[in-house]
């Protein structure tokens, strides 16, 4: 697939730029098993979860998301509550705590496809920013040695300060678009998770491509994407 003919490309980071999808997984998992199994909730928590309920929302969207899978309502609290408390937000600061733990010892190493891509966009003079629900992007990017790559970066933090909804909802793409001074319909939006796939065809951008990390090829073309790949090195055009 030939990506020449748009004027920008709008990435996702934990799992289309940085495998560091797998580590908010396994922060997601052992942060909900430890709340189900002190509390009794049933069916227990597992990775299937974390493609329908979790991945690519904003970090207290997919608590209260799957929470609600289980028939459970807490407290919302405060985004400034400790990990550990029993609310919304002290859940979610529970497993972002465990996903900073996690990023500072072992680092992380971008998807040599994606960087291969990044690359021949760069070469082209192709527009690039980054959309994450995450708060974590700027580390992320920093300790993946991209954080030069990208002028634009719409994350969890930049969605709050301008009253952006998160994903599934377009707005945050579509406010990364604007900041490259790019149409939607000239914008191609590049996602692994269901809610951003979605996030994307909502938007009307030109073209929508779902990378499987693992929520399955005809899940996220059934979610709206145009084309699904495995690796961003297919999209490297020689």
């Amino acid at each position: 697939m030939d990506l020449t003919s748009y004027d920008a490309v709008l990435f996702d980071l934990d799992g289309v730029l940085t495998p560091t999808a797998d580590v908010h997984m396994a922060a997601w998992r052992a942060m909900f098993t430890a709340h189900f199994t002190a509390h009794g909730v049933t069916p227990a928590y597992s990775d299937a979860d974390y493609f329908a309920y979790v991945d690519g929302k904003p970090r207290y969207d997919g608590v209260r998301s799957a929470l609600a899978s289980r028939g459970v309502v807490l407290p919302e609290g405060d985004p400034a509550d400790l990990p550990g408390a029993q609310t919304v937000c002290g859940l979610g600061n529970t497993k972002n705590a465990a996903f900073d733990r996690v990023l500072r010892e072992d680092g992380v190493v971008a998807y040599p496809g994606s960087v291969a891509l990044l690359d021949a966009l760069a070469a082209r003079g192709t527009a690039v920013a980054v959309v994450s629900s995450s708060r974590n992007a700027p580390a992320v990017l920093a300790a993946a040695g991209l954080a030069d790559r990208f002028t634009v970066v719409v994350d969890g933090t930049v969605a709050i300060a301008e009253g952006l909804p998160g994903k599934p909802a377009p707005d945050t793409f579509v406010f990364a678009a604007q900041q490259l001074g790019v149409p939607v319909e000239r914008a191609v939006v590049v996602e692994d998770a269901v809610s951003g796939v979605a996030a994307g065809r909502a938007g009307g951008f030109g073209l929508v491509v779902g990378v499987d990390r693992g929520a399955g090829g005809d899940v996220l073309l059934e979610a709206g994407a145009d084309v699904v790949v495995q690796d961003l090195a297919e999209l490297v055009v020689p």
